[in-house]
């Protein structure tokens, strides 16, 4: 194989060519030995096979069969929304990739495992005559050294054969009785096998019992284990500081009954100082800056913060991709191994950190702040440091419960058991009580408490859903505080969602709305007589979407997100999608896009997902995913925007976020996202988060918990607020960087690093 080095220097070295080698000409087959089915499928009949690299994860590859259409068949293709043009398998020595024996005699195959399909399915490329040995044989050693990079986290380009050997293919040895023991999703070498202990009580694990080792779960192993330092984040030092002496072992345990239930566990020699059930509320964040990881877990009433900084770039990566895995098997109940390689990268790719997306301003982030420091008009305000006053009429028992903010009329709306309060923006950053829309009711006079609303043809109306009635929609004549109709929608498909036709249609007459219940969107037009569901315009998808929100462009392209965790981007209603990104596993709650389609910004819980829609490489290169699909091998990199776990364990609260938005207005470019949780509102910079500064958002804490937020219309400094039982406006100016004093005040009710660092369940 040194023959070929001097090829693999120009094409293996070059970060920038996503191609590494290309087989122009082949054919490729699903074989099943012994099925009852054909043994032999043609799966294209004339293929390209080719490695590419991928783009957001270093040393990981794929092998990609790419279909070649004959004269004619694209055209007859085009318009169909879901065409199957290429197959991507990850690299990895579990493809046991090799040479096959081919039908005839004179045939040169490749032939690999199906790992999505039984344990004996094959996939064969067969190659034409054209494809001559070298080039057959620089292929095959591309792949090994493909192999090699994936199981070792570092570059081929020093290794000798020898090295690829371990990576030639050989018949398995017979199998041996009992040795059904899962294998670890991550490779360690220093991971050793846990069988069962014995399993005691919960207790406390202190340095005064250096001879006992804390029990464990029983029937636990070892998926991944490396040397890490720990620390723990302690609020009086404002730091974290060294849970441990030395160096200890960093361990994800799972359990070997199939209940994908994982542990992060740290130990030393004597004693397992902590052991933290694997959930979506750890809010971890990785740093590959510093090689750790930090999460939260609650524990004796209150909310800790514990680090682990491991010793190499290797321990860092195997220990993050193995956290990954878990985490998303807990959400999932399903192997990580069963979804596509290309859902798998994309997965682990929203882990990634300090990651500078494209397009991003690379102003001087000081020059900057000194800027905005010397704008006058962003000078917080005697009114802004006060915000007293301006509440609507208490009424017992209730508590607002939304907001929607005017487009054209100077306006908020607040959702307060059945009656809507109405604020006036007073300007200087005030909101002013300006009267009450009360007893919501239909027209036949029954009173309800509006589940969702929206303002419409030029906020002159308000669109209202009634829970007791989801095939109906209510409009009230907002001049007249009164439900003058209901739209029945259809009579079996419920309304779950409502979005404006687009962005800005709130701001124009247009009449239509866009709607969706958990499978099917579609378009409502209340001037037809009878049901208001355009029946050209419906689509019903898959049955168990379980959709959960729908955003639009400002030229009508809709985002729909779904309690699944995915998304999915049309050009329009009534076709499938263009693009769908797979769930990272946690129930979207909220999404919104920006008015050009380039960003997303989905809710989750426990954090914000940012994804920009620009597709980057391939023939569809510059398009959005709302025109075009993306290519398997390119899908964008999911964002994660979340907090601090540190400032987590001041705020010794749930993370809990409310719906994000972009500002928005014609004309203006979106610069903040804003959510909230509990009693704070939180906002990012966008400009700072494009350039991979994820963790640069500002805060503010009430006393009262914020129920939603969201900007004025048309300005990107002013935000209107609606607490549980007030509604105020801040100018973004007064939102300060998280500290311990901005977000817990007084010192009373939290854990000193003693309490929490010896609690290990």
């Amino acid at each position: 194989m040194n023959i070929f080095r001097s090829l693999i220097a120009k094409v293996w070295q070059d970060p920038n060519a996503a191609e590494v080698v290309k087989i122009e000409s082949g054919q490729l087959y699903l074989v099943r030995p012994g099925n009852i089915r054909s043994s032999r499928e043609c799966i294209y009949n004339e293929a390209i096979a080719t490695i590419r690299r991928v783009p957001s994860i270093d040393h990981n590859f794929q092998l990609v069969i790419t279909r070649v259409y004959e004269e004619g068949d694209q055209e007859l293709l085009e318009d169909e929304d879901e065409t199957d043009e290429e197959r991507v398998f990850l690299i990895s020595q579990e493809l046991e990739f090799r040479r096959g024996a081919g039908e005839a005699d004179n045939q040169a195959t490749f032939v690999w495992r199906d790992l999505d399909g039984d344990v004996d399915e094959l996939y064969e490329f067969v190659m034409t005559e054209e494809t001559n040995e070298p080039t057959r044989a620089f292929f095959e050693t591309c792949m090994y050294r493909a192999m090699y990079e994936r199981k070792y986290k570092m570059s081929a380009d020093n290794i000798g054969d020898q090295d690829l050997s371990e990576f030639t293919w050989k018949p398995p040895a017979p199998k041996r009785a009992g040795t059904g023991k899962k294998a670890p999703l991550v490779a360690s070498e220093s991971a050793s096998p846990a069988g069962s202990r014995e399993h005691s009580s919960p207790r406390k694990v202190t340095k005064s019992s250096p001879n006992k080792i804390k029990a464990m779960p029983a029937n636990t192993a070892t998926v991944v284990e490396e040397d890490a330092q720990f620390f723990v984040w302690d609020v009086e030092v404002d730091g974290f500081v060294s849970a441990h002496d030395d160096f200890l072992r960093a361990k994800i345990l799972e359990s070997t009954s199939n209940d994908y239930k994982y542990w992060i566990v740290a130990t030393d020699e004597q004693e397992d100082l902590i052991m933290h059930k694997i959930a979506a509320d750890m809010n971890p964040r990785w740093s590959p800056k510093t090689q750790s990881v930090t999460w939260n877990f609650y524990v004796d009433g209150a909310y800790g913060s514990w680090a682990f900084q491991f010793n190499s770039s290797d321990a860092y990566e195997n220990f993050k991709v193995a956290f990954a895995r878990a985490a998303w098997e807990t959400l999932h109940h399903t192997p990580f191994n069963k979804i596509k390689p290309d859902e798998q990268a994309y997965v682990l790719s929203a882990t990634n950190e300090d990651v500078e997306m494209r397009d991003a301003q690379n102003e001087d982030e000081d020059e900057e702040e000194v800027v905005s420091e010397l704008d006058p008009d962003e000078e917080p305000s005697e009114d802004e440091e006060e915000e007293e006053g301006n509440a609507s009429p208490q009424l017992q028992g209730e508590r607002n419960s939304q907001l929607t903010i005017g487009y054209k009329g100077d306006r908020s709306y607040v959702v307060r058991g059945n009656n809507i309060g109405v604020f006036s923006h007073a300007g200087r950053n005030q909101v002013k009580y300006y009267a009450t829309i009360s007893k919501v009711s239909t027209p036949k006079g029954r009173e309800f408490k509006p589940r969702e609303v929206m303002l419409h043809d030029q906020d002159t109306k308000m669109v209202l859903m009634n829970p007791a009635e989801p095939h109906s929609l209510y409009n009230m004549d907002i001049e007249r505080g009164k439900v003058v109709e209901e739209w029945k929608v259809h009579e079996d498909v419920t309304v779950d969602h409502i979005a404006p036709d687009n962005k800005f249609a709130q701001m124009t007459p247009e009449q239509t709305l866009v709607g969706a219940s958990h499978n099917a969107l579609f378009r409502i037009d209340p001037r037809i007589s009878g049901l208001k569901m355009v029946d050209s315009q419906y689509k019903q998808y898959v049955s168990k979407n379980r959709f959960s929100g729908v955003a639009t462009t400002s030229s009508g392209k809709l985002a729909v997100a779904s309690a699944k965790g995915d998304i999915r981007l049309f050009d329009s209603i009534g076709k499938n999608a263009k693009t769908a990104l797979p769930p990272l596993g946690d129930p979207i709650i909220g999404i919104d896009v920006t008015a050009d389609g380039r960003w997303i910004v989905a809710t989750t819980k426990a954090y914000l997902l940012l994804i920009d829609t620009l597709i980057g490489e391939g023939r569809y290169a510059g398009s959005l995913g709302f025109d075009r699909s993306f290519p398997a091998n390119a899908k964008p990199m999911p964002r994660r925007l979340q907090l601090r776990s540190e400032h987590v364990a001041y705020m010794n609260q749930e993370v809990n976020f409310s719906p994000a938005r972009f500002n928005q207005g014609e004309g203006q470019a979106e610069n903040a996202i804003v959510t909230s949780t509990g009693q704070y509102v939180i906002a990012w910079d966008f400009a700072k988060v494009k350039k991979g500064q994820l963790d640069k958002y500002e805060i503010k804490k009430y006393e009262d918990t914020v129920v939603q937020d969201n900007f004025k219309f048309g300005d990107d400094k002013e935000i209107i607020v609606a607490l549980e039982n007030n509604v105020l406006a801040i100018n973004k100016k007064n939102l300060k960087r998280p500290t311990r004093a901005s977000l817990i005040g007084p010192m009373t009710g939290l854990h000193n690093r003693s309490s929490i660092v010896n609690s290990p369940y």
